[in-house]
């Protein structure tokens, strides 16, 4: 299996690797389109502090499970985000980790969320100067958000901006519906508005994996007596016409505060892959040293800001934390990403991979 798998890892990625490296870094066009038959979500991790990847990895080793790691524009942009982390630096991590924790099965890194908020032409600079620093770094699977836009801006600017990565034969993800945070009301994406989205793009030549849209899902933690509503029959109508323009599958955001036996059913409405973020977060702040944690939440008081921008601030003593601490976040991410993995019934999705890849059954 490893060698198959090797054999298939993209040219310039290669460069990047060395000839000899064992590290299993796939074309996400490749990977989402070869799993686009099974019923399982690839889970897409945003690791905002590192110290959570050898978990993960861990997980997905034991698991034979197939995952990618991933940042938005927000978590790290060319000038690193609220996280600090610019796309050469998370590569380089993420590879450093394989190397180190001697991670087998194949993953892709991903540009998730590549943000165009509006139509000016310094927006649409900034995204394209992001997709430049990820592709040179390394990803080989790309998200563009225009979703903020009205749906003809949409099709123009994601049409536009996904050409570098439809030359390249990236993954290629789009989106269709904005998640938001718990807390504010949902827009839930409709059927009629996917079928003009994708056949726009298609008469650009742009024929995206993966779509992303809004099924009445949120992003970040629920609150006590919140509840979870998400769509479940829209989400099956919107794959099955997503289906009809070749898309592989459908990605879910706001997976954090979902549980476990809901996450379970959304493969066999079209998810195919589930993108995990603030949980990361909690685990790592669960597991780092008290005093830094006082401190970042001491930051945000004053800020008026999020936690989660403390981050970048605060990302060299994070860095930093004794082996004691990062042991215990990595084993608590390793048991979180044991369960999402079995809930995505992505156990053996690597094994199906090469089976799907190779003709093999």
């Amino acid at each position: 299996m490893k060698k198959s798998l090797l054999d298939r890892v993209p040219a310039d990625i290669r460069k990047i690797l060395g000839a000899g490296s064992p590290v299993c870094l796939l074309n996400g066009r490749d990977v989402m389109r070869a799993l686009a038959p099974e019923k399982i979500i690839v889970m897409g991790c945003n690791a905002r502090i590192r110290h959570v990847i050898p978990g993960i990895m861990k997980a997905a080793e034991e698991l034979d499970a197939v995952v990618a790691f991933e940042l938005t524009r927000t978590e790290g942009g060319v000038d690193g985000g609220y996280t600090g982390q610019t796309p050469a630096t998370f590569f380089e991590t993420v590879v450093e980790y394989a190397e180190q924790c001697a991670f087998t099965r194949p993953f892709f890194i991903h540009g998730d969320h590549i943000t165009v908020q509006n139509s000016s032409e310094a927006e649409f600079a900034a995204a394209t100067e992001l997709l430049d620093a990820q592709l040179a770094a390394g990803f080989t699977s790309f998200a563009f958000d225009a979703s903020f836009n009205p749906l003809t801006e949409n099709i123009d600017i994601v049409s536009r901006l996904a050409r570098p990565v439809m030359d390249a034969g990236y993954g290629l993800e789009v989106e269709l519906g904005e998640v938001v945070h718990v807390g504010d009301e949902s827009h839930i994406t409709s059927v009629t508005e996917v079928s003009e989205f994708l056949s726009g793009l298609a008469a650009h030549g742009v024929h995206p994996d993966l779509l992303a849209i809004d099924n009445g899902s949120k992003s970040g933690n629920y609150l006590e007596g919140q509840m979870v509503k998400i769509d479940l029959a829209r989400t099956l109508e919107i794959y099955e016409t997503a289906r009809e323009f070749g898309v592989s599958g459908l990605v879910q955001h706001g997976i954090t505060g979902t549980p476990l036996r809901i996450t379970g059913k959304l493969a066999d409405y079209g998810i195919r892959k589930g993108n995990v973020g603030t949980l990361w977060q909690n685990v790592a702040h669960a597991g780092l040293p008290v005093e830094l944690v006082d401190a970042m939440r001491g930051w945000s008081k004053e800020t008026g800001r999020d936690i989660k921008h403390a981050t970048g601030v605060f990302k060299a003593e994070i860095d930093a934390i004794p082996e004691e601490n990062r042991r215990q976040i990595a084993d608590m991410a390793y048991r979180e990403a044991r369960e999402f993995i079995t809930a995505f019934h992505a156990k053996g999705s690597a094994g199906r991979l090469v089976d799907n890849l190779t003709g093999r059954s």
